[in-house]
């Protein structure tokens, strides 16, 4: 089955973000520093089929936008799209830690997979891995780096 795939790039607070999606709705939200995120030669940009994401993780952006609701198509391991989804589930503001969503997943002793899962996370932002700490509440290891991470939870704390 042959699928387009499209692409958009968006200015933001954290850098430039690429979004990809195909037919079934959005598989990527990359850094520019994320190799996923570069474009690849039969993507397609078509920066309308984005407008509603764009708008969204504006008005995230700018402290209106606590949820998202859009068409998400991440790939990946069941294992895995359990762990997003959990991570969908920790609320705006909020933090949890690996040992928490492995709990909530009903496998307590998968920390570190979800760690793994956190890792592979193919929406960043949208699906907030960004929220995930450690169990002492210390800072963890995030894709898109620290200092990103920081500021994404920073700007979710001033929003409260």
């Amino acid at each position: 089955m042959n699928t387009t795939t499209y692409f958009t790039v968006m200015t933001s607070p954290v850098g430039p973000l690429t979004l990809v999606a195909d037919d079934e709705g959005l598989i990527g939200l990359h850094f520019e520093s994320d190799p996923a995120g570069r474009q690849q030669p039969d993507w397609v940009r078509d920066d309308r089929r984005f407008r509603q994401a764009v708008t969204q993780l504006g008005e995230y952006f700018a402290g209106r936008r606590r949820t998202f609701d859009l068409p998400l198509a991440p790939r990946g391991t069941e294992f895995r799209k359990l762990v997003w989804k959990a991570l969908r589930a920790i609320p705006y503001g909020q933090t949890a830690s690996y040992g928490e969503i492995a709990r909530a997943i009903g496998q307590p002793q998968a920390s570190r997979a979800i760690g793994g899962a956190n890792h592979h996370n193919p929406l960043a932002i949208v699906i907030p891995c960004h929220r995930v700490i450690g169990a002492d509440g210390s800072m963890t290891g995030y894709g898109g780096g620290l200092a990103r991470k920081r500021l994404l939870l920073d700007l979710e704390a001033g929003g409260r």
